[in-house]
């Protein structure tokens, strides 16, 4: 399939991701109900990946694009427009939820946008971010990129690892582990509230997932040998 198709396909899934995500983040507004809105991330995971998964792969997440092209598994010349999509899709998902929910999404939720919790200092959350990529990148590697792995588990197995390590960091960083996901409500928050997250918070988020996805996909093929990926 071509570029645009799956580059297409991309944005829209990550356009998913945060609608619902994001969506459920301003839904339960102080609630603080940590577990529901690291499950809608989860599922939302699982679903597009058995949705889109056999159209563009479903990355939905730069650091993914990122790592899977470092280890050779994903054309150079496809990483950048996948990214842009993806980056593309999350703003338009989040500037969704403001037609959908007016500006009580930005108010109310703030438009799920992630920020290191009080007394979190940028080193935790950036350490958060890493590790929570980390372990993500690693289940991926295993489960969808090693030609041993069996097939028809990757959804579950990726979805069920976003919603727990969102209950393992959510607290702690917001748990992004996706830097498209923090920056489509940091672009929309700054375009409607003049919001600064995406100069001030925003680098922490998109560097540490790469950098965790990184170490993951090297380890990974470190000790299962090139030759399995």
């Amino acid at each position: 399939m071509d570029l645009l198709k799956r580059s297409l396909a991309e944005g829209i899934g990550t356009l998913l991701l945060v609608f619902i995500g994001c969506g459920t983040v301003c839904m339960l507004g102080e609630s603080g109900d940590l577990f529901g809105i690291a499950a809608a991330f989860g599922l939302s995971v699982m679903v597009l990946i058995y949705t889109l998964g056999a159209v563009c792969g479903c990355h939905i997440n730069p650091a993914v694009s990122v790592a899977l092209c470092a280890v050779r598994k994903f054309p150079v010349k496809d990483t950048a427009a996948y990214c842009a999509a993806q980056c593309i899709g999350a703003a338009l998902g989040a500037l969704l939820l403001i037609a959908v929910m007016g500006m009580e999404a930005l108010t109310v939720g703030g438009l799920g946008m992630t920020a290191p919790a009080p007394g979190v200092s940028y080193f935790q959350a950036f350490l958060a971010e890493f590790i929570g990529t980390f372990v993500l990148m690693l289940v991926i590697m295993g489960v969808a990129v090693d030609r041993r792995a069996s097939p028809g588990f990757a959804g579950l197995s990726i979805g069920g690892t976003v919603l727990a390590v969102i209950l393992v960091i959510g607290n702690i960083s917001g748990g992004s582990i996706n830097p498209a996901r923090t920056f489509g409500p940091d672009l929309i928050a700054l375009l409607f509230a003049g919001s600064d997250a995406l100069w001030t918070t925003f680098p922490l988020y998109a560097v540490g997932p790469v950098l965790g996805a990184l170490c993951a996909a090297f380890l990974y093929r470190g000790i299962a040998g090139r030759e399995n990926i």
